[in-house]
């Protein structure tokens, strides 16, 4: 009887990026955490610039046919392929860079020839100059079958065959930001943002068009979601042009890899280096500004910064926390007419007592718009409670998005989501809930209802969740910014029948009695009715 022929499984994107770094971990010379993930990084990105190339030459193909026009053609193939260029942003690639190439090298000659598809891209493009490290593979020098069954792990990863992938690029690289980002602290400048996280910031400023801007981008995470964003509502990615700045060198590689690989225009400055001491978009004003700034961070400050202008209308937030020194670097790079920011910080900054007159001249000056508590268990790398601030410099109303907002000034909006913890995340190594998409509307929602004309602010309000507050009431708070010092929580103790409920226990507790007694008399006649008298046993 003849064998029937085994099926062919489709490859499942998990199990390619885990076998990956399963291959990593065990390989000889493969270095350190951020080295293992550089290198697999790269390879993702030489995979992905090469298939886009592959398919750009396929397209262009099918549109000479279509002029009737032969591309097999010596004339047509040197006048339109030796040095082709593509209307979408793909990049023309020499062959030694094309993943044709690569893919085709035997196992020994793999570290080089993917040395020299580096080499060769960075004296090419300008633009994916800087976005990675050349030599990363020969200055590893893995063994051949170790990069071998790598590079053939990652050619499995297709948008030919992942195709219904939303986001397969970012899928990829949410993945091993995350996994390699776990043993990490912000210090080291490794920080996962969850995709939930992003899209709730990006759904509430709506950054549909002009600038934006992250200080501390890592990876470009603020401004792929925005672009997506954007895509949703049928708006030009080519609208926004994005500015960011981040400090650790491989990330920053990450972020302009990340962002040519998409088509974003971009500007993350020609190093990496500190947003406090080398503000590399001095003088810049943005239209938004979206970021996930370390939380707490230490050894931000040094003496150089003491009269910094970023800060000369407030006071020089404390060396020992940057969290206000990032919210006034933020507002000092927002449109001063009408800039709206949101960005991430731990609930201490709330009511921080060496930060107390900052954030009392924040409030008065009408920057604060919203104050929003998120739920825990929402990052992979904390597990301590994070807000999400709204900053806006114009809360007087107008038109806006195609909006007609109401005046907001000396009002702002608390909402407290810490109860929103039903959506376990599974398959994660630690707890982790998400955000749906219908709970980030309906935040939204509730936001974008308050700035609108027709809603009454100082009626605005549910309990256990959100409020509008009238800046004369935070006053007599202390100016603290803790939201359920605001929003009404319902002590549920309090709607318990307590009569009712001791009769209902009372009689449960009767009928277990009985039950228990009748029991007991069932267990004494058994006795007796084999000869035992109970009482003596």
């Amino acid at each position: 009887m003849a064998k029937k022929k085994k099926e062919e499984k489709t490859p499942n994107l998990d199990t390619i990026l885990f076998n990956c770094r399963d291959y990593l971990r065990a390989a000889r010379n493969s270095g350190s955490f951020f080295e293992k993930r550089d290198m697999m990084l790269t390879l993702v990105f030489l995979r992905f610039i090469g298939e886009k190339y592959e398919d750009g030459i396929e397209n262009l193909k099918e549109l000479l046919v279509s002029k009737g026009l032969d591309p097999e053609d010596e004339n047509i193939r040197a006048a339109f392929f030796d040095d082709a260029t593509f209307p979408d942003g793909t990049y023309n690639l020499p062959e030694e860079a094309r993943w044709s190439t690569i893919i085709n090298t035997p196992a020994p000659q793999l570290n080089v020839a993917l040395d020299n598809a580096l080499h060769s891209i960075a004296t090419s493009s300008k633009q994916l100059k800087g976005c990675f490290v050349e030599g990363t593979f020969t200055s590893r020098n893995l063994a051949p079958n170790d990069i071998k069954k790598v590079v053939d792990e990652v050619n499995k990863i297709s948008h030919k065959t992942f195709g219904e992938e939303k986001d397969l690029i970012g899928r990829v690289y949410e993945y091993f930001l995350k996994e390699f980002a776990v043993n990490a602290t912000k210090e080291e400048g490794e920080f996962y943002t969850p995709h939930d996280v992003v899209q709730l910031i990006a759904t509430l400023i709506e950054p549909f068009d002009g600038t934006l801007y992250d200080p501390c981008c890592g990876s470009g995470g603020m401004f792929i979601q925005s672009a997506d964003l954007v895509k949703s509502k049928q708006g030009d990615i080519n609208r926004i042009n994005v500015y960011g700045q981040e400090k650790e060198a491989a990330t920053y590689r990450l972020a302009k890899m990340n962002l040519a690989l998409r088509g974003i225009s971009h500007n993350l400055g020609d190093i990496s280096d500190s947003t406090f001491t080398n503000d590399l978009h001095k003088g810049l004003y943005f239209d938004y500004i979206m970021a996930n700034p370390p939380f707490n961070l230490k050894g931000w400050y040094n003496d150089n910064l003491q009269s910094d202008p970023r800060w000369s209308d407030y006071e020089t937030p404390p060396a020992s926390n940057a969290n206000y020194a990032w919210i006034l670097h933020m507002l000092s790079h927002l449109k001063p007419s009408n800039g709206v920011a949101g960005f991430l910080l731990s609930n201490g900054a709330l009511n921080d007592s060496d930060t107390l007159e900052i954030r009392k001249k924040l409030i008065q000056n009408d920057k604060v718009e919203a104050i929003i508590v998120l739920p825990r268990q929402l990052f992979i790398t904390t597990d301590i409670s994070v807000t999400l601030w709204i900053l806006n410099q114009n809360k007087k109303g107008g038109e806006y998005h195609n909006k007609n907002l109401r005046n907001r000034e000396h009002e702002i909006l608390f909402m407290d989501l810490r109860q929103w913890t039903e959506n376990a995340v599974k398959g994660e190594s630690k707890k982790k809930v998400r955000l749906l998409n219908e709970q980030i509307e309906r935040v939204a929602k509730i936001y974008h209802t308050w700035q609108s004309e027709g809603t009454n602010g100082s009626e605005y309000e549910e309990p256990e969740l959100y409020r509008s507050v009238e800046i004369s009431e935070i006053e007599e708070k202390g100016w603290a910014l803790t939201p359920s010092k605001y929003i009404e929580f319902i002590d549920h103790d309090l709607e318990i029948d307590y009569e009712k409920e001791m009769t209902r226990i009372q009689t449960e507790m009767r009928e277990i009695m009985k039950q228990e007694k009748k029991s007991q008399q069932m267990l004494e006649d058994a006795f007796r009715g084999i000869g035992y008298d109970i009482d003596e046993i």
